[in-house]
């Protein structure tokens, strides 16, 4: 266990930087699933814009590599087109 003040707070925003990165990429593997099951074309462009946007926000936070982002962005374009 650690015995400085510094690395128990360490510890401590660690444990919430992992909750944080967890839940991020938990919500952008849910939207990749509600967008390869929608049904229809129109559904698919509503649920789109979402998961850019999740996307980008991921990049920005440091949670995923904006490469990574842009490769996910792609390929879910071309998947409702």
């Amino acid at each position: 266990m650690p015995e400085h003040k510094s690395c128990k707070k360490r510890i401590r925003s660690d444990a919430k930087k992992r909750e944080q990165n967890r839940y991020m990429k938990k919500t952008i593997s849910t939207l990749l699933k509600k967008l390869k099951a929608a049904d229809g074309k129109k559904e698919k462009e509503k649920i789109l814009p979402a998961f850019h946007s999740v996307l980008d926000k991921a990049v920005k936070k440091g949670v995923i590599h904006k490469n990574k982002a842009a490769r996910q962005k792609s390929r879910a374009s071309k998947f409702v087109k």
